[in-house]
């Protein structure tokens, strides 16, 4: 490890036989997709984010998305008239939630929550309300507590009435979030044990917005400030090769969480481990993936990568980022999908642009693998950056292609409900089941942690004393 010093403190997818088919419309109408942009962001401190995420696990639509540093968001409205909000995407979770007007964070002098949005429930005449029981603690006492209503929501040119979502009234997040995981891992069915509703994709299937209750995941390169979530519908210029369908795992005797299988990792031509039966978590609200200890250690021998257990963060030298080399993650034969270096290494500076650099000079970088907190594995976004992801709730299973990074032009099919004339997925050989990073009891799983973690400073700041990295200035 470089030695170092203080300059500087901070401030700051059973069986898959295809199930998934694709469908051109034979009545000569439009696919029925949603397709959303999104919009990524950056957070200072993604470690600290994720580990409050972590420690909690015990037709198509086309929406863009937007990556801060990075959770990923895009722009919806609630209400009538409509009231703007700002979301987090999240497959981790299962609930829609917003920030009341007068929630306990958000009404305070700071206005902390002014670029995510507030919701007023008096100034819609289309509220609803439906009960108290909209309730998510996080591990560490955060989360957010409040009513479910319902709701008129707006996306794009796409309309549904009465959408289910979570009002929080006692918060300590000031993001917005939009779960469309399993509706099982929805608060008042994981905290209450009431019964499940249509959260935002079941309820666009049961609507007929679309044909089945899937979605497919492009979130493009680390350089690109944007993606896409299509909702119903495959982009075939999205991905390169083939999609291969595997199938999710169950946690606690249900489908709650996009659980698969990890057979094998390797660095380049140097192998990890090829015999694997490793359950994974794929999970859009969490920056970095994490593996267990041993190997997430074996990859930072290879790349050179200096941990800090303090900060639970490793480091690497900015340079690295022009490296030619790749990790391969490997899952039910043939699924496999190839992450270059680059896509791992994080530019690091704090809110003033201040750049952590080794005792030496050279610039330092946050590496993308970090291990596992409490045994939970998580593939987060510095792995789905360079995947083309299907989720298929309707029929639990996932399907992986290899990501065409900056896809020029579309080419939308629509997700049917059955074998159709336009198979794009093939089933994996033999589906491996996971025998480890499972709990085969039930946890407690409302919802995702915590978009923005309160910890953040704490951790960045025990990193950079620890190390004794410099701060300069860039």
């Amino acid at each position: 490890m470089k030695a170092a010093r203080l300059f500087y403190a901070i401030l700051s997818l059973a069986s898959a036989t295809g199930a998934i088919s694709l469908h051109k419309r034979q009545d000569g109408l439009e696919p029925r997709v949603l397709a959303l942009d999104l919009q990524r962001s950056t957070i200072h401190d993604p470690v600290g984010n994720d580990r409050k995420r972590l420690a909690r696990r015990s037709g198509s639509i086309n929406v863009g998305i937007d990556n801060l540093q990075s959770l990923y968001f895009f722009n919806a409205s609630l209400g009538t008239p409509a009231q703007d909000f700002r979301l987090h995407l999240d497959t981790g979770s299962s609930d829609l939630w917003v920030n009341a007007n007068n929630s306990t964070l958000c009404s305070t002098p700071a206005d902390v929550c002014s670029t995510s949005g507030l919701y007023n429930t008096a100034k819609s005449s289309t509220y609803k309300f439906v009960s108290s029981e909209f309730n998510i603690t996080y591990a560490d006492g955060s989360g957010a507590a409040g009513d479910y209503a319902t709701e008129t929501f707006r996306v794009g040119k796409t309309e549904l009435k009465e959408l289910q979502f979570g009002i929080g009234y006692e918060t300590s997040s000031d993001q917005g979030v939009l779960g469309i995981g399993y509706s099982s891992n929805e608060a008042q069915v994981a905290e209450f044990g009431g019964k499940p509703y249509d959260n935002l994709p079941a309820k666009m299937a049961a609507d007929g917005l679309i044909a089945s209750n899937a979605y497919s995941l492009w979130l493009n390169d680390l350089d690109s400030a944007s993606g896409t979530i299509l909702f119903g519908g495959v982009d075939r210029k999205r991905f390169t090769g083939d999609l291969i369908t595997v199938p999710i795992q169950k946690f606690g005797g249900r489908f709650s969480q996009f659980y698969i299988t990890l057979t094998g990792l390797s660095v380049g031509s140097d192998t990890v481990d090829d015999n694997l039966a490793l359950g994974v978590i794929l999970d859009s609200g969490s920056t970095l993936t994490y593996l267990p200890t041993s190997l997430a250690e074996a990859v930072f021998e290879i790349v050179g990568a200096d941990y800090e257990q303090g900060a639970s963060t490793a480091y690497v030298p900015c340079d690295l980022a022009n490296a030619s080399g790749n990790l391969t993650f490997s899952f039910s034969s043939p699924a496999e999908i190839t992450v270059p270096l680059s896509e791992l290494v994080l530019d690091f500076t704090d809110v003033t642009g201040r750049r952590l650099r080794f005792d030496d000079g050279e610039p330092a970088c946050m590496f993308g693998i970090a291990p596992s907190p409490g045994g939970t594995n998580v593939l987060g976004d510095t792995f789905l950056r360079s995947a083309y992801v299907v989720f298929d709730l309707g029929n639990n299973e996932v399907s992986l292609a290899q990501s065409n990074f900056d896809a020029d032009g579309s080419d939308v099919v629509e997700i049917g409900s059955g074998d159709g004339a336009v198979p794009a997925a093939t089933g994996a050989d033999e589906p491996v089941s996971a025998a480890s990073g499972v709990s085969a009891s039930s946890a407690n799983g409302a919802g995702s942690l915590s978009p923005l973690g309160k910890d953040g400073f704490v951790s960045l700041f025990v990193g950079a004393l620890t190390l004794g990295f410099v701060w300069s200035l860039v």
